[in-house]
């Protein structure tokens, strides 16, 4: 028996909360919404973010996130990747040295282009770090459909521990030691998922949406070897897996974004209505950002942060992208 400290009570939070409670490990939630943190109390529901969804009473929520952590041997970040820093820091009076801090947030702090791990490990100096990806929709994973996933860290027994902690007969995790790789193929993803859902928008069919998705494999493998990461980890579950998830599946926050944007709408006017926002559109500005930092092309990632920030149409961006200086496939 683990305690387990969870950051965040959104849908992905809540659904490892009571993935690892249904474990046996006491798990102390902290969620910023009163209404959550009632909910899950009085109810053992979250009908705010995961619906009609009873979850383990073994799982108790809390609005003071100190506590939430005090003496957890295991904490699952997973906050909103703009808020994870913030998060952390209030937290990290109650982390106790030597924790196992996983990060499960697919995203990029934008204004000093690092990953979510890099953020925590300078919040929480003390902690062991991982990041748990791949393909995985938390609403399947609570209905306890087969998922598989990935869990990385530098220190590959710290990647080991992780597996040990989280694995089930329906949630297969693998080990990794690419940390940078696959939170890159985390948040990464959700920027052709946005492409896709415009495409789908726009009303086009399975050729563009097959050139768009390897395509955009391309563009984060580019970006990724950049930045040092392992080519082959973008072939992987936090690669390619989450990619084709994300950029098809209808439970996809991003995917169903970038249709409203094909059918013509503007993203703050689409926003308004969303209680979350989808981490592609930031992550959208931050690769660009990277990719000229580092030299490389990345011409799909600019397309959707014009289309979100500069006032380009989703019908200009695919004539741009197809009207390039033709190149070969394999190009740096």
């Amino acid at each position: 028996m683990t305690r387990v400290g969870v950051l965040g009570g959104g849908a992905w939070g809540t659904t490892l909360a009571d993935l690892l409670a249904r474990r046996g490990h006491p798990v102390r939630l902290w969620a910023r919404e009163p209404e959550v943190v009632a909910g899950i109390n009085d109810g053992h529901r979250n009908e705010l973010f995961l619906p009609e969804a009873a979850l383990a009473e073994a799982v108790v929520a809390t609005d003071d996130v100190v506590a939430a952590v005090r003496d957890a041997e295991v904490i699952v970040s997973a906050a909103p990747s703009h808020a994870v820093g913030a998060v952390a820091a209030a937290a990290a009076p109650g982390v106790r040295p030597g924790a196992l801090v996983v990060s499960v947030s697919k995203g990029l702090e934008p204004e000093r282009l690092v990953t979510m791990s890099q953020v925590l490990a300078e919040q929480l100096p003390g902690a062991r770090v991982a990041a748990l990806s791949g393909p995985s929709f938390a609403l399947e994973v609570y209905q306890r459909q087969p998922t598989a996933v990935v869990a990385a860290a530098q220190d590959h027994a710290v990647a080991e521990a992780v597996q040990g902690v989280f694995a089930t007969d329906r949630f297969r995790v693998y080990s990794h030691t690419d940390v940078l790789g696959v939170e890159l193929g985390g948040a990464l993803k959700n920027v052709i998922a946005l492409a896709a859902g415009m495409l789908e928008g726009l009303g086009m069919g399975h050729n563009p949406r097959a050139a768009l998705i390897t395509r955009g494999l391309a563009e984060i493998t580019r970006l990724g070897v950049a930045m040092g990461a392992d080519p082959l980890t973008f072939a992987g579950l936090a690669g390619m897996g989450d990619l084709v998830l994300t950029a098809t599946g209808g439970l996809s926050r991003n995917r169903s974004l970038g249709v409203e944007l094909g059918r013509g709408r503007l993203y703050a006017e689409v926003q308004a209505g969303r209680r979350t926002v989808a981490e592609g559109v930031n992550t959208a500005r931050t690769a660009v950002a990277l990719a000229e930092r580092h030299g490389v092309e990345l011409p799909i990632a600019r397309e959707v942060a014009a289309i979100l920030f500069g006032g380009r149409t989703p019908a200009q961006a695919v004539a741009s992208l197809m009207e390039r200086d033709l190149k070969a496939e394999q190009w740096r």
